[in-house]
């Protein structure tokens, strides 16, 4: 997967950064940088309905960095509060499995 950017000002949810699930390793590693003030979380869903909370990176207010070692369906970003802007950029690598 190409870096794919999503940033969301205000508070409110990214679209989801599809991921291909089918590479292995899995391995993404992402990172959101903050402008202004705002309170966000990373999260990911399994089936595109339900989401979950990254266990490292929830209710962060700084520029912060994190990764998923296990497949995921997506990921996005979500603005709790506040009036500025974060931009979450996310890369996949892996090999392609036999």
């Amino acid at each position: 997967m190409k870096p794919q950017t999503q940033a969301q000002t205000g508070a409110g949810s990214t679209s989801g950064i599809v991921t291909d699930f089918y590479i292995s390793p899995f391995n993404i590693g992402f990172g959101v940088v903050v402008s202004g003030t705002v309170n966000y979380t990373v999260q990911h869903t399994f089936d595109g309905t339900n989401w979950f909370n990254h266990p490292d990176v929830a209710s962060a207010t700084t520029n912060q960095d994190g990764n998923y070692a296990f497949p995921v369906v997506q990921i996005r970003l979500t603005v709790n509060s506040g009036s500025g802007t974060a931009t979450l950029t996310a890369i996949q690598a892996g090999l392609v499995g036999g």
